[in-house]
């Protein structure tokens, strides 16, 4: 991930080289900039979270700009700009720290006007926090956590070296820090974030976009060669560690014994035919024809309409949008309790231990017992519970109220 590396001189000069001008800031009553400062827009549930926060936001009362510090050249960021908002990229690598895009941060934040610094993601947290203060924006920085699980395995050093200096930061710099699930507050105020300032927004599901469509479901199995009365088990995930794949493939293998003719849809970042640990797992299971690897895609919600069943196989999470997803488009979710993945399933679907390939084939079977018509039912049901519990519109509506509140109180000191 990116580094701000440690024999970094020119950050004790970055101050000297933002030029003082004066800040021009919105007044009282009137519209609230928002500065929304994240890592990357690439695919992933913080990129997508901010994504739908923009796509709903009031315009009226709130205008948005939103700052990639390693670049801006995806899905996400195209869908972002179609929106109107502006998005601007500062090309830092993930290894190498450039001092030089911290002085640019800051001073667009500063001639911005920005009323709030919103950062999204542990890097952007220190980037944009450093970037603000040196260009004495004296706007309230709110940082975004999306991440449930900081075990030494599952993440880099490095990676966990910045969080422990956050945690140590955190009673000062942030005005709020938003987590995004009970479960990611828990893991993070144990580790020394300021809990005072921690407030849980959790993700919310556009149940217009993620809908059922049986003319999709039709079509995506047509094209995949799937038969349309055979079972399908899908994952929407990237490749890496917390994922767990292994374990989804260990459960896979399990129920290929009992059910052959099942097939297994996956889907993300890296799960493409030529990773060969993927490979390696799916033929020591004995899955390779029944197996489709289709890469990161931009039409999910088409492809989740194809499944019987939805997976989560991770090892850790935070509010994973997957399931949120995948119970709009009608389709129950069997989930490794993980985060608050347990508090979105409730009783719509199974929830098992993580890195248990026994347990999550078993979870599969206990729904796959049911007769299509139960099947339908306990998707209808999950469907339900997303636009009971989890809309977006509602989801929204607790950002602008926690932007409102925050500007409100750093107007009220001035």
């Amino acid at each position: 991930m990116l580094s701000l590396g440690t024999e970094t001189p020119e950050i004790g000069r970055l101050a000297t080289a933002i030029p003082f001008r004066p800040v021009v800031r919105a007044q009282r009553g009137s519209m609230i900039q928002v500065a929304h400062i994240i890592t990357g827009l690439g695919t992933g549930g913080a990129e997508s979270m901010l994504l739908k926060l923009l796509s709903h936001t009031d315009r009226r009362r709130f205008s948005s700009r939103v700052y990639s510090l390693i670049g801006s050249s995806s899905a996400i960021a195209d869908r972002i700009k179609a929106l109107g908002v502006p998005v601007t990229s500062f090309s830092m690598t993930r290894e190498v720290p450039d001092p030089r895009a911290i002085v640019r941060l800051g001073r667009q934040l500063r001639a911005s006007g920005a009323d709030i610094v919103q950062t999204w993601m542990y890097h952007a947290d220190l980037v944009g926090s450093v970037a603000s203060k040196l260009a004495m924006t004296g706007a309230p920085i709110v940082w975004n956590i999306r991440q449930g699980n900081l075990d030494r395995e599952l993440n880099r050093p490095r990676t966990l070296a910045l969080i422990r200096l956050c945690a140590r930061l955190s009673a000062w710099i942030p005005d709020t820090i938003i987590c995004c699930s009970s479960d990611a507050r828990r893991v993070h105020s144990s580790i020394g974030y300021c809990d005072a300032k921690i407030r849980v927004i959790g993700n919310g599901f556009d149940t217009d976009i993620f809908r059922p469509d049986p003319a999709a479901r039709r079509a995506v199995r047509a094209e995949l060669g799937i038969p349309d009365h055979a079972t399908v088990i899908g994952l929407v995930a990237r490749f890496d560690p917390q994922k767990d794949h292994r374990t989804f493939f260990g459960a896979a293998a399990r129920l290929a014994d009992r059910r052959p003719h099942v097939h297994f849809v996956l889907c993300g970042n890296g799960i493409t035919p030529d990773n060969s640990q993927l490979a390696e797992w799916i033929d020591t299971a004995g899955l390779r024809d029944v197996c489709h690897l289709l890469g990161e895609r931009t039409d999910v919600p088409r492809l989740l309409t194809a499944l019987d069943i939805a997976s989560l196989s991770s090892r850790g999470e935070g509010f994973p949008n997957v399931l949120g997803e995948a119970m709009a488009c009608g389709v129950p979710c069997v989930a490794t309790n993980v985060g608050d993945s347990a508090v979105i399933v409730g009783d719509t679907g199974r929830v098992v231990p993580p890195r248990d390939p026994a347990a999550l084939a078993e979870g599969w079977e206990e729904l796959l017992a049911l007769d299509r018509a139960g099947l339908a039912d306990l998707g209808a049901r999950a469907r339900r519970r997303v636009v009971e519990r989890f809309s977006i519109g509602a989801v929204v509506e607790s950002y602008e109220q926690a932007y409102e509140e925050i500007v409100s109180r750093a107007r009220a000191a001035v």
